[in-house]
């Protein structure tokens, strides 16, 4: 499906889609990994969920808390039936609370402040050899210090470079993070 088919693709004049070179590597990885069972952490209308089952034979969970927003990734996620599931809550709330079996692919798209907040739920909810893809990690440049940072962003760009730290330094975690659209960080879950 092309982005340009999506419903709501044009509701926002900013649209919080993946880069293409992003989405190409999601893409990749979704082909080469084979994961069965997938997690997303920010749906927005359901493109990169689309993405990610187009390209490999997995069942799919994205958490979505804006209503408008889910609503249309359910519309645009119906061809893939109950291999695709839309879960409108709070992404953080859904993680601490949820009792779903453990995913192969975790694929972090949401507030990016929360990703610190975030990662020991993720690591729950990983099964050992599993992957934790973080989008948008350089945040404009301002995570890997190349543009100013505003007093109003200066939490969330210290928060996403914890994240960082702490991902790099997590033994249970072998990461690497690409320069890829906005930054993607990959981490493999060599954890129990």
């Amino acid at each position: 499906m092309e982005k340009k088919d999506f419903l709501g693709v044009d509701k926002d004049e900013y649209s919080p889609i993946l880069k293409e070179d992003s989405l190409s590597f999601l893409a990749r990885l979704c082909e080469s990994f084979m994961p069965k069972r997938v997690l997303e952490i920010g749906t927005y209308i359901g493109f990169s969920a689309s993405v990610m089952l187009s390209s490999c034979e997995c069942s799919l969970v994205t958490v979505e808390k804006n209503e408008e927003n889910a609503s249309l990734a359910k519309v645009n996620l119906a061809p893939y039936g109950d291999r695709a599931k839309v879960v409108c809550a709070d992404a953080g709330e859904f993680i601490k609370r949820t009792k779903l079996p453990k995913f192969d692919l975790i694929f972090l798209d949401g507030p990016k402040g929360q990703y610190l907040n975030y990662l020991p739920y993720l690591k729950k909810l990983l099964n050992h050899g599993g992957v934790l893809v973080a989008d948008n990690v350089y945040f404009h440049g301002l995570v890997n210090g190349k543009e100013f940072v505003k007093h109003k962003l200066r939490t969330l760009v210290v928060n996403l470079r914890k994240f960082l730290d702490a991902i790099k330094n997590d033994s249970d975690f072998e990461t690497t993070v690409y320069d890829i659209g906005d930054g993607l960080s990959v981490s493999v879950y060599n954890g129990k």
